[in-house]
């Protein structure tokens, strides 16, 4: 996503990528470690252990949703004004 300042998108997307990875490889290295106790305990295993991952993943992604939302809202107010400033010019 692309943000006002180019060195927090930067930041953040690179927060972003680095999160989807701790997921991929938690899960992977969790289900190797337990895979000998068993494959249903494996996977729950690989599962919990994406769980923090996965967290940060969504904060992010909410992060980067209020901002685009909040973007929106200044367009809206910046035609709103000109729509209200050129209403009041006629009259």
């Amino acid at each position: 996503m692309k943000l006002s300042s180019p060195l927090l998108s930067f930041l953040l997307n690179f927060l972003l990528g680095f999160a989807w990875a701790f997921v991929f490889a938690s899960a992977i290295i969790t289900f190797y470690l337990y895979v000998e106790v068993g494959i249903i305990f494996a996977l729950f295993a690989a599962l919990v252990a994406t769980l923090p991952g996965l967290f940060f993943v969504l904060f992010i992604e909410y992060f980067f949703m209020k901002q685009a939302h909040l973007n929106e809202l200044e367009k809206q107010t910046e035609l709103l004004e000109t729509l209200v400033s050129q209403s009041f010019s006629k009259v």
